[in-house]
C-alpha cells in the first residue's frame, strides 16, 4: 500500500473524518530532509496497511492545511486519531522514533 495524497480539498473526508488514525508526513519536493523520510513513510504504509492511514501532504501546493496545522519546518509528521492532533514530529527521524510515537 502507498501513502494516499492529501489536499486542502480532501483533507476532511480523508482525515478528521477516518476512522482509523491517520499520520500525516507534510512534506515539499525540494525539500532534502524530507526525502530522506520518504522511504520510511512508504514502509510504514505497507506495514501499517488496514491499522494506520498514511498520507502526504504537498506543502507548496496545499497551504491552507499546513497553516491551519502549523506546519512551520518540513518534514513534520501529524498523528490524527478521531480527527485531531495526537502527535506532532518535527524533521528527519529514525524510524523507531515514530513507531514509538
Amino acid at each position: 500500500m502507498k501513502p494516499v495524497t492529501i489536499t486542502d480539498a480532501n483533507f476532511e473526508s480523508e482525515v478528521i473524518k477516518s476512522n482509523i488514525p491517520v499520520l500525516i508526513d507534510f512534506w515539499a519536493t525540494w525539500c532534502g530532509p524530507c526525502k530522506a523520510i520518504a522511504p520510511i513513510v512508504e514502509d510504514l504504509a505497507k506495514e501499517y496497511d488496514g491499522k494506520i492511514k498514511i498520507g502526504k501532504v504537498d506543502v507548496d501546493d496545499n497551504q491552507q492545511t499546513a497553516i491551519k496545522y502549523g506546519v512551520r519546518s518540513i518534514p513534520t509528521l501529524l498523528l490524527f486519531k478521531e480527527g485531531k492532533v495526537n502527535d506532532m514530529i518535527v524533521g528527519a527521524v529514525p524510524k523507531m522514533q515514530i513507531v514509538k510515537n
